[in-house]
Order: structure tokens, then sequence, then C-alpha cells
């Protein structure tokens, strides 16, 4: 068995994951056992469009807030939180520290992208 080479590391949403599942599926006419139970996953979990996903992820990263990074934003596509204290339960498993005007910035923001 060969062992890839892992090239590049980043973060994703999971509305891009099941995107590229879509891809791959297309591209191979079908998914391996994994990749199927992922499918399975994300078509019940996911409920926002790849396009939305990106037009949130973009509006995050253009509030410029310092500390945080792209896995910390995916996440917060991914869970949409619509409270700050909803936002501080998704951070909470991160050494992340943000003040409570960054937090109302950011629901601010899932609010008028998740409507």
């Amino acid at each position: 068995m060969t062992k890839p080479d892992i090239i590049k590391e980043s973060a994703m949403s999971l509305a891009s994951v099941k995107e590229e599942l879509a891809r791959i599926k297309k591209r191979d006419g079908e998914l391996n056992f994994r990749a199927n139970k992922t499918e399975e996953y994300l078509n019940s979990v996911v409920k926002t469009s790849p396009k939305k996903a990106k037009e949130l992820y973009d509006a995050l990263v253009a509030l410029n807030i310092p500390r945080i990074k792209d896995i910390h934003l995916n996440k917060i596509v991914d869970l949409l939180p619509k409270t700050v204290k909803e936002l501080k339960v998704v951070l909470q498993g991160y050494t992340l520290t943000l003040n409570n005007e960054g937090l109302a910035k950011i629901v601010e923001v899932v609010a008028s992208h998740s409507s």
C-alpha cells in the first residue's frame, strides 16, 4: 500500500466537503465505503449551499478579527451560531479569546447571512 504525500493541509467547511464529494462521485461513478458514510452524514447535517457558505466565510474574514483563524471560521460557518452564548460554546474547544465586541460582530454577520 502506498503512502500518499500531503502537499497542503487546510480547513474546509462541511458544505465544501459535500461539494467535493459530489465532484469525486461524478468523476469516479461511485464512492468507497467511508466516502458513502461521509456523504450520508453530510446530507443529513449540512443545510447551507457551498455558495452561501463561501459568502459567509468571506464576510467573516472581512471583519478582520484578530487571533481568529481559518479553522475557527469554518467551524462557525458549519454550525451557524445565532447568539453570543452559542458562539462561545462553538469556540470553547479552542484556545482562543475574543472580546465581546468581536463576538457580537460575528453573530451579527452569521444572522444576516443565514436568513
